[in-house]
């Protein structure tokens, strides 16, 4: 797949010279509904014997109109996870454009001007809500007269799961209520952050649970608070752990948000290495112990609460 990073106005020469069916949208999440727009966009390319390219941005539009907190501004997906996904999707070109106060206002038009019909744009594919400007003049009941009959117009309908539409800002709720199940369904694939091992306060080293720290670096979403079974890829390698979000409230009062893996069968100094995290299953909520002896307790019955739903997910296998 090739990546080409779009700063507005672009100079032509980054173009590829040959037709392209455009996917349209910011696919944070690369989700289901956002898959089955990529699929159709794919089987039209398949059909017409074109490349298939999409266009994202790299950041949300939100970013620049708003005066948001950035703090509290957090995605489902990277540029670079959103791209290793693309890839899995069978996508030949991602355009990854700066979403600038320039970019932003264009009008419709100009957009579809620059970065459609400039962009050698044979069919536009995009879902049912895609705006490309104010959405009461620039929808996808109004692409096809903008695009002047210079390309064709696909509009893929919603996907819903649960009588509810498969949705970015939805899938966000979930993860962060912890309710990894029905967010990795919608998903498509088990969510995953990344981040680096780094020095902590190693209290789960006396315990005899000892835990690699996650630095996870802004704006990826953490799930919410609580103690999760996930998988962790050290190396080439993925490894059965339980993740703890929280505050080490047990031992302090003001501690901040931290990310600890206690990695199951593993013991390794693993300092500094790049590390991926899958969230798959919620086990409990973050308390107060009132003695050592019972987290050590409660450490155990969560490594056994691990190894029960990966031995489950696995059709019995031993772990």
């Amino acid at each position: 797949m090739k990546i080409v990073h779009l700063s507005h106005p672009y100079d032509s020469k980054e173009i590829s010279d040959e037709p392209v069916v455009m996917t349209l949208g910011f696919f944070d999440g690369v989700h289901l509904g956002h898959q089955k727009v990529i699929k159709r966009a794919r089987e039209e390319a398949d059909k017409r014997g074109i490349k298939l390219a999409l266009m994202t941005f790299n950041q949300h539009p939100r970013i620049v109109y708003e005066d948001l907190n950035l703090d509290s501004f957090h995605y489902l997906t990277t540029n670079k996870r959103k791209a290793e996904l693309m890839e899995e999707f069978e996508v030949d070109i991602l355009y990854i454009v700066e979403y600038t106060f320039a970019f932003g206002t264009q009008t419709p038009q100009e957009f579809v001007e620059k970065y459609l019909v400039d962009l050698h744009t044979e069919v536009a594919v995009a879902g049912f809500d895609y705006t490309y400007g104010k959405k009461d003049i620039a929808n996808m009941q109004t692409l096809p007269i903008h695009a002047a009959e210079r390309f064709d117009v696909i509009e893929v309908e919603e996907l819903a799961s649960h009588f509810s539409k498969v949705a970015t800002t939805r899938i966000k709720e979930l993860v962060y209520q912890g309710d990894m199940e029905q967010a990795n369904q919608d998903l498509g694939y088990i969510y995953e952050i990344y981040g680096t091992v780094i020095h902590g306060e190693k209290v789960g080293r006396t315990l005899g649970y000892p835990t690699a720290n996650i630095q996870v670096p802004h704006p990826q979403l953490l799930p919410g608070i609580g103690v999760y079974a996930v998988e962790i890829k050290i190396g080439d390698t993925w490894h059965l752990g339980s993740a703890s979000i929280g505050h080490n409230i047990t031992f302090y009062d003001n501690h901040d948000l931290t990310c600890e893996v206690y990695i199951l069968d593993f013991d390794q100094m693993i300092y500094g290495e790049k590390v991926r995290v899958r969230w798959h299953h919620y086990l409990r909520g973050e308390y107060k112990f009132n003695s050592v002896d019972e987290l050590i307790d409660q450490l155990k019955i969560d490594e056994d609460n691990t190894r029960l739903y990966f031995k489950n997910l696995g059709g019995g296998r031993d772990v």
